[in-house]
């Protein structure tokens, strides 16, 4: 049975993954909750898929032509820099740590999208 709850849970972070929103809002709580998977394993798996992930997600877009490299370089350090400083954080956190912070995280994703829906629902109004 993990083993199909795997498997869709892959599927739909994959895909929502490769739509830019972040997979990762998907998989992570379901190998945590439905397949037992402690909160560190998870947020690594996480992590090792998105490599594949973005790498195709990549070469669609670039294929389209939408990937712009103006300015890039100060895009990439300081990801780069504050992606390696936040592994070592969550290296050195207790998983209950941890997991509320991802937790906490996902209402403010959560909140922060209702609200992005609710103005453009109340612009599409006035427009009208």
């Amino acid at each position: 049975m993990a083993f199909i709850i795997y498997m869709i849970a892959g599927f739909v972070s994959g895909l929502i993954g490769g739509m830019g929103m972040g997979g990762g809002t998907i998989m992570i709580p379901a190998l945590t909750v439905f397949c037992g998977v402690p909160q560190h394993a998870a947020q690594v798996t996480n992590l090792i898929s998105f490599l594949p992930m973005s790498a195709f997600s990549l070469a669609v877009h670039k294929k389209q032509g939408l990937i712009k490299t103006d300015g890039l370089l100060w895009l990439i350090v300081p990801a780069a820099i504050t992606s390696a400083l936040g592994g070592l954080v969550a290296l050195v956190l207790p998983s209950d740590v941890l997991r509320r912070l991802f937790g906490a995280f996902l209402i403010v994703l959560a909140v922060r999208s209702a609200l992005s829906v609710l103005s453009y629902f109340t612009e599409k109004k006035k427009s009208a």
